[in-house]
């Protein structure tokens, strides 16, 4: 996070390289890739190794794990209802890809892939897709009257049918653009405000005292963007959830 000359670049981070050389090169295997792969391989450490000691007293690190998994069961089954069982590794899968994306994202040097778009926008597709089958598979054809609800005036179809199909369709636009939008903003202000700490510490003396301010604001800016992290991930996975109940339950 270091200014290069008079100038800012804080969008270089986002930047896809390809990973492992010519190999990556050839299959397009990028730095986003090798994280996702660190997310999945440190989620499965966690459940393991907090699950292997089955512990009546749990240490850490099997608190955290049962926490994690008690925490998303019951937000499956309180927001879509007892069939929300059959949607948790679903749900609990989406939530773990998300924030570990997220939170990996902190690291120096390290990468978000949660920060583009075609990621957050496919996790956002398969949500929607998900639910539209789930839907046509418990309702049939009967699912179509979701975009008319009960009760609305007949005379008033032709406005609200276009109106709630937009709405609908929208949803996969606005998941992918909050958890994108969220994650790049962060990214880009920490590199800001950093870069404004080097510049400053290289003016002499003078400059050293007064970058203690805006690196005080990097250090509260951090804590929020890790509070952001597992907040964007939440509302991931219950706005999935809530989709999902929609689609179970219809009107």
């Amino acid at each position: 996070m270091a200014a290069e000359g008079p100038t800012i670049d804080a969008l270089s981070q986002f930047m896809l390289t390809p990973a492992l050389g010519a190999l990556g090169h050839s299959v397009n295997f990028t730095q986003a890739n090798v994280f996702m792969l660190a997310a999945a391989a440190l989620t499965l450490g966690m459940l393991y190794f907090g699950a292997r000691p089955a512990a009546i007293v749990p240490g850490r690190l099997q608190a955290l794990a049962e926490l994690a998994y008690e925490g998303i069961y019951n937000m499956c089954t309180d927001q879509i209802g007892k069939e929300g069982r059959i949607f948790f590794p679903f749900v609990f899968t989406l939530f773990f890809f998300v924030l570990m994306g997220n939170m990996l994202g902190m690291l120096p040097y390290a990468f978000t892939y949660t920060s583009h778009i075609a990621v957050t926008f496919a996790l956002a597709a398969m949500v929607i897709v998900l639910v539209t089958v789930v839907a046509l598979r418990i309702h049939g054809l009967h699912f179509f009257s979701y975009f008319f609800p009960d009760g609305a005036p007949k005379l008033l179809a032709p406005l609200i049918v276009p109106v709630e199909i937009i709405s609908y369709l929208s949803r996969p636009v606005s998941l992918s653009i909050r958890l994108f939008a969220n994650m790049v903003a962060g990214h880009v202000m920490l590199k800001v405000f950093a870069s404004f700490v080097v510049m400053m510490a290289g003016a002499g003396v003078i400059g050293v005292f007064a970058s203690a301010a805006p690196l005080a604001l990097i250090v509260v800016l951090i804590g929020f963007e890790f509070l952001v992290a597992l907040l964007q991930a939440y509302v991931f996975a219950i706005l999935t959830c809530i989709y999902l109940h929609d689609a179970v339950h219809l009107h």
